[in-house]
């Protein structure tokens, strides 16, 4: 490991991808703390110590988790990157809808960069919808309840403009920073964006954690040790079920075209277990969500009163159970319209590909469509443990609201991770040195 460390650095070409991209991390993390114009500092900090400390903050927890604590600071970054997430996500769903978005994707490269041009487009109205709900409710008071002091300067609609504005600016900045890192740095930008953000509040929840059981000498320390301890072994939990995969051999036949022979090769389709990836996650949680904004602006109703009884509170049996078969069933659905075993099986026959064993054609697709349904099973009821995890936490060791190494959070940084250290690897073993791997 040492060894390869020391390759990484001795190699100059991939020294100064890593060096950029340690730079755009810091340029990131600067623009997150740096708060927009016209926010009473003072009075906003004392507004998030209120929220943090209870579950004023739930509606907003999964914005607030991709931007790193940003959002509840009011500044630049506040939105950080969610919504090119959710931008990537309408045009992924789209593209199996819409006819146009699929004969894009089909043309290969410019296809691929016209889809992303789209992306960004929706990003930035997206942010811009964004940016005015949120700058809309920390005017009115509606982000910190409970907390009746002004955290703005002014109400004017110009210092209003200038803050939507900025945010919006600062969003697009992001997207930026994370194709530099795509293009001369390490590892998918965007994600390694995201990892930066998600990895930067470990520190403090860890803290917040010994903090909150330092009652006795030694518990503080023993709840922090406990948690890290937990926190590791869920990691290598997370780490076995991501690699995990079912490779389907592929035998291609041989071919004369000309007087040269092709084909006879013999390779493999793999799927992994968790096919899906985080995305449903986000998309339970975005759903549940709604019930809490429903919540939130109409408190006196008795829908409304219902709601914060069973539907707002992470603890609450009503909540995880609906979560949980939310997480499950969204797995099957993401999978359903991401993995298309037909055009697979159509493929494979143009080119003389086959599964030993299975013929061409329809059989291979509904062979396909058989193991993906097996392996969809265990890696959906997987990823809906997962995401209970923080609740699990908060029954172990009451520690939900700090709780670092869960749900989203933990799948999202071992991806991640993951991914930047086989470009490492591969980057390496082309330059004729052992990989982290090896």
């Amino acid at each position: 490991m040492l060894s390869a460390l020391r390759n990484v650095f001795r190699s100059g070409d991939l020294n100064k991808k890593i060096l950029f991209t340690l730079f755009i991390i810091v340029v990131f993390r600067f623009g997150s703390t740096l708060p927009v114009p016209n926010v009473n500092m003072v009075n906003l900090n004392e507004c998030r110590q209120i929220a943090e400390g209870g579950d004023q903050a739930g509606l907003f927890s999964m914005i607030n988790l991709f931007s790193g604590g940003a959002m509840l600071q009011m500044s630049v970054f506040a939105l950080g990157i969610m919504p090119y997430i959710t931008a990537s996500i309408i045009l992924q769903l789209m593209t199996v809808v819409v006819p146009r978005l699929e004969t894009l994707k089909k043309e290969g490269a410019s296809g691929t960069a016209k889809i992303t041009q789209y992306t960004r487009y929706l990003t930035v109205v997206l942010a811009v919808l964004n940016a005015t709900t949120y700058v809309s409710m920390a005017v009115n008071g509606q982000i910190f309840q409970g907390c009746d002091k002004p955290i703005v300067y002014s109400t004017s609609l110009f210092s209003i403009a200038v803050m939507i504005l900025t945010m919006t600016a600062g969003t697009g900045l992001v997207m930026w920073l994370g194709e530099l890192i795509t293009d001369h740095g390490v590892g998918r930008g965007m994600s390694i964006l995201i990892f930066t953000q998600i990895a930067a509040r470990f520190p403090t929840s860890l803290w917040a954690i010994k903090l909150a059981n330092s009652s006795g000498a030694d518990k503080g320390w023993f709840m922090f040790l406990l948690v890290l301890a937990i926190g590791l072994l869920v990691m290598v939990g997370i780490i076995f079920m991501e690699q995990g995969q079912r490779r389907i051999p592929v035998q291609y036949a041989k071919r004369m075209v000309g007087r040269k022979m092709y084909g006879g090769t013999k390779t493999y389709i793999p799927l992994k277990v968790n096919q899906s990836g985080v995305i449903p996650v986000i998309f339970a949680s975005s759903i549940l969500y709604l019930p809490s904004m429903f919540a939130q602006m109409w408190p006196t109703s008795p829908v409304s009163q219902w709601i914060a009884q069973y539907l707002v509170k992470g603890d609450h049996w009503a909540y995880n159970t609906l979560f949980f078969f939310l997480v499950v069933g969204f797995c099957y659905f993401y999978v359903s319209i991401t993995f298309n075993p037909e055009e697979i099986s159509d493929n494979m026959k143009k080119y003389g590909g086959f599964i030993p064993g299975i013929r061409a054609g329809a059989p291979t697709a509904r062979y396909l469509k058989y193991v993906l349904s097996r392996l969809t099973f265990p890696g959906s009821l997987y990823l809906g443990l997962v995401a209970l995890i923080p609740t699990l936490a908060f029954v172990l060791v009451g520690a939900s609201q700090q709780f670092p190494f869960g749900g989203t959070s933990i799948l999202i940084v071992v991806g991640v991770g993951l991914d930047t250290v086989k470009q490492i690897q591969s980057q390496l073993e082309q330059r004729s040195y052992e990989g982290f791997l090896k």
